[in-house]
């Protein structure tokens, strides 16, 4: 069952440093899943600035998961909507085996299955830096 998640985070311009300064991401493998080319290439550049390695990016579920299943993922990054499907099956799969999990979305109107509700979630245009900061601090809410 979807339900209407509730507040959506977004990225603030709150004057911190970039990802690179506040942590590090060193021996993490991220996997970044996102259907739009820049905004994909601009948020694996941010975790590989942060010091980690970028899985992908990659635009589709089915490629997500071959990762999911053949790579050790510490960690990702995921666009709610990849073209006509959701990628709340990759999130699923990562959270059964304990790795963070970021949400990035555009939609205004969006759903989340319940067991995903405490994913944080980042309104786009997100900037990476801050997504990745989500990463590099879990105790972070993406309010800024």
């Amino acid at each position: 069952m979807l339900r209407k998640s509730g507040a959506t985070r977004g990225a603030t311009d709150d004057g911190m440093t970039d990802a690179s300064d506040f942590a590090d991401l060193a021996g993490k493998r991220v996997l970044v899943v996102e259907d739009e080319y820049f905004l994909a290439t601009e948020m694996a550049a941010a975790v590989r600035k942060a010091g980690g390695t970028a899985l992908g990016p990659v635009p589709d579920v089915e490629a997500a998961m071959a990762i999911v299943e053949a790579e050790r993922v510490d960690a990702a990054v995921l666009d709610v909507r990849l073209g006509d499907e959701t990628s709340f099956p990759v999130a699923q799969a990562l959270k059964a085996k304990g790795v963070q999990v970021v949400f990035v979305t555009g939609y205004d109107d969006w759903y989340l299955p319940a067991d995903l509700d405490d994913v944080p979630v980042y309104r786009k245009p997100a900037d990476p830096d801050e997504v990745v900061r989500v990463l590099l601090d879990p105790k972070r809410d993406g309010q800024g």
